[in-house]
């Protein structure tokens, strides 16, 4: 299958540099309160997040 993944787990690797914001379950969660933003490089680890129901999408500048 391949393909490209739009949001990442904790734990998981890094797959390019840039900025970095925890994200909802929900698709349309952008507005989460007290998310962290953070700027990871390739190969660095996914930190954890606030909380177990939040993943890491990257955001394009």
């Amino acid at each position: 299958m391949g393909g490209q993944h739009n949001v990442f787990e904790p734990g998981w690797e890094v797959p390019n540099d840039g900025w970095y914001v925890e994200v909802g379950e929900h698709p349309d969660s952008g507005s989460l309160l007290h998310r962290q933003k953070v700027h990871l490089k390739k190969g660095d680890t996914f930190p954890d997040t606030g909380n177990k129901n939040r993943k890491w999408r990257r955001v394009h500048p």
